[in-house]
């Protein structure tokens, strides 16, 4: 079981990275033609708004309802009843979006009222967030189908398809960026342009394999299909969570809007970072367990449904660690590499740094959230995790206002990172209520080795961290060096820790067999 789900997970990962790797050139290109001021700004929010929509009706609440129940459909139900319930989802589903999204189109100066009221002053500024928010906000129905069609093929054991798409989201923009942005009287206005074509070309993509799959739904708007109606009892509760978490994003927003010009550019871009581990490792792991925990409870195989969840926490723990301490330590080096040049300056990267350390801070915390909600939502389980998320939001609500007022009232140069700090504190938190709820239910016991296996990655991570420490550049290295002097020596720092991180591990008795075996 370990092998198929370690193999899954890699192939995720494998596709995953390519995506995440095209982003980073999709942001090194932002940085060079954009920057980090107002106009950049402006983009951030006309992408930011249907993005969170997405987190609702994307991999947010509906994923997490829908394959679950398409999991207990296909496991005791027969194909032509999957087809009924994939039809009917597809149908209501698309329905509601398309009205969503009218709304958002037309009401586009409102929502950027509502998110950033710190344009509202600035009427260019807030012009061109309206415009392009109404290029953008299709976008929500376009991924969210995508998403639908994913969580399809995922539940069907299909991971690479949907987890590849996202690289054409990618290449539109970079695209967009490069060839189109000379051509549009604002530039930055082409790129609004690139998340809508993006959008097409990522849900047309998944027709041929689900084609294939002989799984292409025949959309019908079925409201009272009771497969439909329990995804919208399962998703309830989270769209209550999700509501909270969309009020807190927007609290980041609005205080981001209202502080110094170029704090959201700057949180963009310290975030993308951080959403490289995330992404390759946090959301491919959870991608691939969410449809074998639901799949073994529906069985009522209660230890390989526990053996299942220790083994993708003993893997977050491995990975997650190591990739928060060298985001912390190597924050200013990598943001000087990948984007200080043309417009992006180095008062941008020690600005963006700053919010980068602090979102390393709570890279544990987010892909334990990630990994932690699947053992809920496999069990049909909305509300608990959603109890616990509006626990950590608030608390983030509160940490947001007294961190940046703090820091603001203290004369500190940077005070967007109070922002990123209370974001990576909460997840943390989160996190921690989530273990400790599976735990009080008696849904998770680890299993024996964790004393040793804590031990192991403690003295491997101190070891990888003074090497980190003891071959760093001083004074103004990552400025004044050539570019591929500087390449060699980030790439020659970021593979020695992780070979010195490994090897420790090995020598203390860690093998990958490990984690292959049941």
């Amino acid at each position: 079981m370990s092998h198929k789900l370690l193999k899954s997970t890699m192939v995720v990962g494998l596709m995953t990275t390519i995506s995440r790797i095209l982003g980073l050139v999709r942001d090194i290109v932002f940085a060079r033609y954009f920057g980090a001021g107002g106009m950049m700004d402006a983009f951030v929010v006309a992408f930011k708004i249907p993005n969170f929509l997405r987190r609702l009706f994307a991999e947010g609440a509906f994923s997490q309802a829908f394959v679950p129940v398409l999991s207990e459909k296909r496991s005791t139900g027969e194909q032509h009843e999957v087809r009924q319930l994939t039809d009917a989802v597809a149908g209501t589903l698309g329905g509601v979006l398309l009205l969503v999204t009218a709304i958002g189109v037309v009401a586009a100066p409102l929502f950027i009222m509502l998110f950033a009221p710190g344009f509202v002053e600035e009427t260019d500024r807030f012009e061109l967030a309206s415009g392009m928010l109404r290029i953008t906000f299709p976008y929500l129905l376009l991924i969210s189908l995508t998403a639908f069609a994913g969580g399809i093929l995922n539940t069907y054991g299909r991971f690479a398809i949907p987890a590849f798409t996202p690289v054409f989201l990618n290449l539109s923009l970079i695209g967009a960026a490069i060839w189109l942005s000379p051509l549009m009287d604002v530039p930055v206005t082409a790129l609004a342009w690139g998340v809508l074509i993006g959008g097409v070309v990522q849900l047309l993509f998944q027709i041929p394999p689900l084609l294939k799959l002989g799984m292409l739904p025949r959309p019908r708007f079925r409201w009272g299909d009771s497969g439909v109606r329990k995804i919208l009892r399962l998703m309830l509760p989270t769209l209550f969570g999700a509501s909270v978490a969309q009020i807190n994003l927007l609290l980041d927003l609005v205080i981001a809007s209202l502080i110094t010009a170029g704090s959201m550019s700057w949180l963009y871009y310290s975030d993308r970072l951080m959403e490289f581990p995330l992404g390759v490792f946090g959301i491919a792991l959870s991608t691939v367990i969410l449809p074998k925990l639901s799949g073994q409870y529906a069985a009522r195989d209660h230890d390989s449904f526990n053996q299942t969840l220790d083994w993708a926490l003993r893997l977050v723990l491995l990975i997650a660690v190591p990739a928060s301490a060298g985001l912390f330590i190597l924050a200013e080096p990598m943001l000087s590499l990948l984007f200080q040049r043309g417009e992006f300056t180095l008062f941008d990267v020690e600005m963006a740094s700053v919010s980068l350390m602090a979102y390393a801070l709570g890279l544990v915390g987010f892909i334990l959230v990630k990994v932690l909600v699947s053992g809920y939502f496999s069990q049909q389980n909305t509300r608990t995790p959603v109890k616990f998320g509006v626990i950590a939001m608030v608390a983030n609500m509160g940490m947001n206002l007294i961190f940046v007022g703090a820091m603001v009232m203290g004369g500190y140069h940077a005070p967007h990172a109070g922002l990123a700090l209370a974001t990576a504190i909460s997840s943390l938190l989160n996190g921690w209520l989530l273990y400790r709820g599976l735990r009080q239910r008696g849904v998770y016991n680890p299993l024996s080795g964790w004393r040793r296996l804590i031990m192991q990655i403690t003295v491997a991570l101190s070891i990888m961290v003074l090497f980190l420490y003891m071959v760093a550049p001083h004074g103004g290295f990552w400025q004044d060096a050539p570019l591929w002097t500087r390449i060699g020596v980030l790439g020659g720092e970021v593979v020695g820790a992780a070979l010195l991180y490994f090897s420790t591990l090995f020598l203390l008795g860690i093998r990958p067999t490990q984690f292959q075996k049941r």
